[in-house]
């Protein structure tokens, strides 16, 4: 199958939404389908305002154009409503092409916490957005309710998964911190929340890795935690592997893949009962989910490891690019010999 990508979130960016990206390219490779991503690279772009390394693309309808025409796609799927996006949806909808999206960012919430604009007035445009598309990917079953009942249909579910062999636990824990160690990993940015995670009354040390426009702010306000900054590869890893809880205080993440990557070094998550957690976290024995979060963090730290990682092993990337490549052939009849170009 031919797959055509376009997306606004791409390499060098770091968030979720690229790194389920790139592992879903390289697995359907590794599953012999051919695939073009389409992303603003080589385009004129600007930063998009707070969020500086993404950029986005300056009119890049034609350039978009010529990448479809030239690829030929058997399936189109959109992955962000920017401005590649934005150009993909025109595209297919002015040439009657079926093509699916994914709802992965909530820019409601993320526009409200910014402007402090209604999030009722943010949702039609997202509707309009996804509209018609022959499916919209969502990656939990709470996400998938939430938009039913906000009026969203033709919702399809696609999961998310973990490097289980990257991310995984350690025998030597040692740190030169102050025990017990709780740990939040992400953009450091106000949709996160993670000021209230700085905020708790909690034993030990709070340390704090990624980076992002409130991190200033935050250092300056929070002088005990430990901000480390963006890290990548095995150095992240460790910070995961030396923590005693995983704090995610985001109620706004539509799954949270950080979780998972802590849950497979074998450390427990303290999280709020919301959407990405609730579906994450649907075993006591990955961690502990309460409106209290310092409850949360402090009842997590009893959780056995070992079990913990147990409950990671359930991710995997390739199952979650099957259900992704499942979606495209069930809702587009998209296959080898069947290009949407006819």
């Amino acid at each position: 199958m031919r797959v055509l990508l376009a997306t606004d979130a791409w390499a060098p960016q770091v968030n979720g939404v690229v790194n389920t990206l790139r592992n879903t390219v390289t697995w359907l490779r590794r599953f012999g389908h051919e695939v073009e991503v389409v992303t603003s690279e080589g385009l004129r772009s600007v930063p998009l305002p707070s969020y500086p390394e993404i950029r986005l693309a300056v009119a890049p309808g034609r350039a978009v154009r010529d990448r479809i025409e030239a690829f030929r796609p058997d399936a189109i799927h959109i992955s962000t409503e920017g401005p590649i996006g934005l150009a993909a949806r025109r595209y297919c909808v002015a040439r009657g092409l079926a093509f699916t999206t994914a709802y992965h960012t909530r820019f409601p919430e993320y526009v409200a916490a910014r402007t402090h604009l209604p999030t009722s007035w943010l949702y039609p445009a997202v509707k309009w957005f996804h509209r018609p598309s022959s499916a919209i990917m969502v990656a939990t079953p709470f996400l998938r309710l939430e938009l039913e009942r906000r009026g969203f249909g033709n919702l399809r579910d696609w999961s998310r998964g973990v490097d289980t062999e990257l991310f995984r636990p350690v025998d030597d824990r040692s740190h030169e911190w102050r025990s017990p160690v709780f740990l939040y990993v992400g953009r450091v940015a106000i949709e996160k929340n993670i000021e209230a995670f700085l905020s708790l009354d909690l034993p030990g040390t709070k340390v704090v890795v990624g980076d992002g426009p409130a991190r200033e702010g935050l250092m300056r306000r929070f002088p005990s935690a430990v901000f480390a900054g963006m890290k990548h590869g095995e150095e992240l890893v460790s910070f995961y592997q030396r923590a005693d809880v995983f704090v995610f205080p985001s109620r706004t993440d539509t799954f949270g893949l950080v979780m998972t990557e802590a849950m497979a070094c074998g450390t427990p998550v303290a999280a709020y009962p919301v959407s990405g957690p609730i579906d994450v976290i649907d075993d006591p024995d990955a961690g502990v989910l309460d409106d209290d979060l310092r409850a949360a963090c402090l009842r997590a730290l009893s959780l056995d490891r070992h079990r913990v990682r147990r409950v990671a092993m359930r991710y995997s990337w390739a199952e979650c690019t099957r259900q992704f490549a499942a979606n495209l052939v069930s809702v587009l009849g998209a296959d080898s010999r069947a290009p949407v170009h006819g």
